[in-house]
């Protein structure tokens, strides 16, 4: 078998036609390399140089060779040239969670111009709960997450990504369902819908603050265990609800009637990441941000 080192040493003798110009060009001793270049003649079953007192000539094989081992080293070369490119342009995925079921509009978007902010650095999707998430940012399994909201962690830090605007969720039959507009008060005259604290803590919190900001006598009609318990509730007659305008427009359902209140009150996506002590990497920061301007 012929090995690379057999053609460079090759070329370098072909080249100068001097072992010792050839063994200080390839770093060795000039014993070893004409070592080396027998061992090559004798695999070939060929010779390759005129041995002359004091002169070295190729022989016709050894011109063919050189000029076929140039071509050899060129697309040696160019191969290392391609996997040392592809190894600079590869990033290690960025690993995000999507805990409380959010299924919004500006999530998507999120994800899109990520892809065109940042085509080489490819995103690994995972769904959870809201305290999954946190169990997972912590053990640095993620490396950023989206949620309605977690409880106070000292090691995770979430920030606002973007929010939509309340809406009054009703079943279609309800006196309130042909209304374009209504305000909290009317809305919470009727038994509201909320979400399970420990399964969505963020979302329960929010919608639980606004109601309780209009209502003074708010009267609670049980709690959903899903968004898609929360829907099915409301659109059976059982109470009323809230929710956030992103999802309700992902929502198509003749049972349901989404309604605009008259208050200017928001529900909010955060982004989420683990504080680290010696900051974020580039990758992270750069993902932050563009969830932040979405």
């Amino acid at each position: 078998m012929i090995e690379l080192r057999h053609l460079r040493y090759f070329i370098a003798v072909a080249e100068e036609l001097n072992f010792r110009r050839a063994a200080e060009r390839v770093h060795i001793d000039q014993t070893p390399l004409a070592r080396t270049i027998r061992d090559l003649e004798d695999r070939l079953g060929l010779r390759l140089f005129v041995r002359e007192p004091r002169k070295l000539h190729l022989t016709p094989a050894g011109t063919k060779l050189l000029k076929e081992a140039r071509k050899v080293f060129t697309r040696v070369e160019r191969t290392f040239r391609v996997v040392r490119e592809t190894d600079a342009r590869f990033r290690a995925p960025l690993r995000i969670g999507i805990a409380d079921g959010i299924a919004q509009p500006r999530l998507v978007e999120c994800f899109v111009r990520w892809r065109k902010l940042a085509p080489s650095i490819p995103l690994e999707l995972t769904e959870m709960r809201a305290l999954e998430l946190v169990a997972a940012l912590d053990r640095e399994e993620l490396d950023a997450g989206f949620s309605f909201g977690l409880p106070d962690n000292e090691t995770i830090e979430q920030r606002p990504a973007w929010n939509y605007p309340a809406m009054a969720l009703l079943p279609r039959d309800h006196e309130l369902a042909s209304r374009t507009v209504l305000s909290l008060q009317e809305l919470l005259a009727f038994p509201l819908l909320s979400l399970n604290a420990a399964r969505h803590p963020g979302l329960s919190k929010q919608i639980l603050a606004i109601a309780q900001k209009h209502s003074v006598t708010l009267t609670v009609a049980g709690e959903a265990l899903s968004l898609t318990g929360y829907v099915t509730r409301v659109a059976a007659g059982l109470a009323v609800g809230l929710a956030d305008a992103g999802h309700l427009a992902t929502i198509c359902r003749s049972d349901l009637a989404v309604v605009a209140l008259s208050e200017d009150e928001k529900l909010t996506t955060f982004v989420l990441h683990k504080r680290q002590r010696f900051g974020l990497t580039d990758d992270l920061k750069l993902f932050i941000a563009n969830a932040e301007t979405c």
